[in-house]
């Protein structure tokens, strides 16, 4: 999910280009290091404790509710805050210390986001998950297609392994075109092109501005956590505490709309864009207040009373199927919309190329970071030599894991992800949009129509996991390779930047995720981390197994209406211009609270209010401070997870159990 800077980051990058004249920028391109002096050892431990701090919060959020906002800025602003706070301390205690960088800031940046973006990406609330036997239950141990072959439990050894092999091969698989799309088809990369603005300014603001960020982020940093901290002594049992205070009444929160106190999803409402937000309560409006109860009111006759809850031929079945429509049909629709797109983009420059046009000419500053930027090359060769060595460990590797899914499978797999990856990277650059759960999901679904039925599901899951790391983690470095380019940082740096990252973020992530396993009760649909796209992804590779024969009674009619309407949005949002488009909701984003409930829906809504009303009293000192105080309601809040998870292993409770009951 994109996070929304400026209402035009373009502009913003040349307004802050401009304002600092001619002088500033000729000593900026002289202050400009090698490489070598970019990767620092006090940077790479930020980037490490960054990371590892973000990869638990984004480990939480992916396994209570599947959405993790992006947190690139958040990471750019918390990189700045700690090492302008670490040399300021050893500079008053009489320390020599080297200037910090608008280089080494990216060079935080980008690692840190590597080593958090495989906690959001690496399968640990998905297709990973959903290959366990508490899902495989869940799903329906007498569902047609769900085979008790077709399961795996979560493992410390193996789950890292797959990391390692199916992320480091994305690392290299778009390097040779590192140019081509930075440089000669000048993609904007919005998220890395408003990060960029972001860290420049960072480094162009006084003190004074920089001073209020740090007191800001460490004031609600604070809060957040001793907050935290005040509601565990009251949630001494399932369904206490301030989570489950019932803010709008006892009938209301029975159809979970309530304020459950959640700083970190306040903060990730402050990150969000206002549609976001409000399309996430417009899913729980729907879903919890409107299709379920109606639905509920049908027991008997569309699914039988005897079954529980929990059946996915009873009315939880319509939860995870409809909201698979949406997530489909706003996926295909994206899908086709930026492959079109791509290959008339594409089509449109080379014929401009034959005829001899070109655009305007480039002003002088642009001129200037193309050539920074190709000064120090990355070889062609490390780029297919990189390639070729983990396609062919993974090819190795991976049917050892998986067994199921066979090795022509994953040579076919790495045949077509250049091209892939190309089109994905092409597409984010345009959009913003990063379809590669889309490239996965049309993988899962493929496989597990073509693999044999007691194989079908585990080779479709880990199929999907292996398109999706590879062309994720491509447009990632893509991306980030944008932000390198508007700062002035070495590309080979920004690349050993993510080398790094991808590997510390390849340990930190498989042990978040089981400090979470371990501590708590993940995956059920009635517990905290309920981790709702476990279940969806399994029940789509059953749907590819079975097709819809798997679906509950008359399911299949309101899946088609629900399918329906998240393309006729898209399309009243692309044809209906700005002026009707902009009210539109994001489908895919409305699918969330249709497993999870409205709860998180009402903090995240709270955070968009803040802002908005903020913005209104005090715009300039809202675009400085929002980034700050949200992220430090995220990560107070999202640290004490660490604790709260160590009280859990060693069986410490929370003393007192505050629960609302009918009079």
């Amino acid at each position: 999910m994109a996070t929304e800077i400026a209402k035009d980051p373009i502009d913003a990058h040349r307004t802050a280009t401009e304002r600092g004249g001619d002088s500033g920028r000729n000593s900026r391109w002289k202050r400009v290091q090698p490489w070598t002096r970019q990767l620092t050892i006090r940077g790479v431990t930020a980037s490490i404790i960054i990371g590892s701090v973000y990869s638990v919060i984004a480990m939480k959020l992916n396994l209570t509710t599947g959405l993790v906002p992006n947190l690139n800025v958040s990471a750019a602003l918390l990189a700045f805050i700690f090492v302008r706070t670490w040399t300021k301390t050893l500079q008053k205690a009489g320390f020599v210390t080297k200037p910090f960088t608008r280089q080494e800031n990216t060079m935080i940046q980008t690692c840190a986001v590597a080593c958090y973006s495989i906690s959001v990406g690496g399968g640990f609330a998905s297709y990973l998950l959903g290959m366990n036997r508490k899902t495989y239950e869940l799903s329906g141990v007498n569902t047609e297609g769900n085979s008790s072959y077709s399961v795996k439990e979560p493992g410390l050894g193996w789950m890292t392994g797959f990391l390692f092999v199916v992320c480091f091969v994305g690392l290299f698989v778009l390097i040779p075109l590192r140019k081509v799309m930075i440089v000669d088809l000048q993609l904007t990369y919005p998220s890395g092109l408003a990060t960029a603005v972001l860290i420049n300014g960072f480094h162009t603001q006084g003190d004074e501005m920089a001073k209020k960020q740090v007191k800001g982020f460490m004031k609600y940093f604070s809060f957040s956590f001793l907050w935290a901290l005040f509601k565990w002594f009251f949630s001494g049992k399932d369904k206490c505490g301030f989570s489950e205070f019932p803010t709008f009444g006892l009938k209301a929160w029975k159809q979970t709309f309530f304020f459950d106190f959640d700083a970190t999803f306040v903060g990730a409402g402050m990150i969000c864009s206002h549609l976001v937000n409000l399309s996430l309560l417009l899913g729980a409006v729907l879903s919890y207040g409107l299709m379920w109860p109606l639905l509920d009111r049908v027991k008997g006759r569309w699914y039988a009373e005897s079954l529980e809850e929990s059946d996915m031929k009873s009315l939880y079945g319509y939860k995870v199927f409809l909201s698979v429509a949406l997530i489909l049909g706003d996926g295909l629709y994206n899908f086709v919309k930026i492959l079109v797109s791509t290959i008339v983009s594409v089509h449109h420059r080379v014929k401009k190329a034959k005829t001899g046009l070109d655009d305007n000419e480039k002003p002088a500053t642009e001129e200037k970071q193309d050539e920074m930027f190709l000064r120090e090359t990355i070889p062609l060769w490390l780029g297919l030599v990189g390639y070729l060595a983990f396609a062919t460990v993974s090819t190795i590797a991976i049917p050892q894991m998986f067994p199921q899914l066979k090795w022509y499978f994953v040579i076919t797999a790495y045949i077509l992800a250049p091209s892939l990856a190309f089109c994905n990277a092409y597409g984010a650059g345009l959009t913003d949009i990063n379809m590669a759960y889309n490239y996965g999901k049309v993988a899962l679904f493929i496989l597990a129509a073509i693999s044999p039925k007691h194989d079908a599901l585990i080779a479709g899951l880990a199929g999907c996991g292996l398109i999706k790391s590879v062309v994720s983690v491509a447009c990632i470095l893509m991306q980030d390779f944008k932000t390198a380019h508007l700062t002035s940082t070495s590309p080979r740096a920004m690349f050993v930047s993510q080398l790094i990252g991808t590997a510390v973020g390849c340990v930190t992530a498989p042990l978040s995720f089981f400090l979470f396993y371990k501590a708590f009760d993940v995956g059920n649909p009635n517990g905290e981390f309920k981790a709702p796209y476990a279940l969806i992804y399994r029940n789509m590779a059953i749907l590819g197994v079975e097709g819809v024969s798997a679906l509950p009674k008359h399911c299949l009619q309101i899946c088609y209406g629900f399918f329906g309407f998240a393309i006729g949005v898209n399309l009243v949002k692309d044809v209906g211009g700005g002026r009707v488009g902009k009210w539109m909701p994001l489908p895919m984003v409305m699918a969330v609270p249709f497993l999870v409930g409205g709860y998180f829906a009402i903090d995240m809504c709270l955070g968009s209010l803040i802002v908005f009303v903020w913005g209104k009293l005090n715009r300039e000192k809202a675009e400085m401070m929002v980034p700050a105080v949200a992220s430090g309601l995220i990560c107070g809040e999202g640290l004490w997870t660490l604790p709260a998870a160590v009280l859990a292993l060693a069986k410490i409770n929370p003393p007192i159990c505050m629960k609302f009951v009918p009079s």
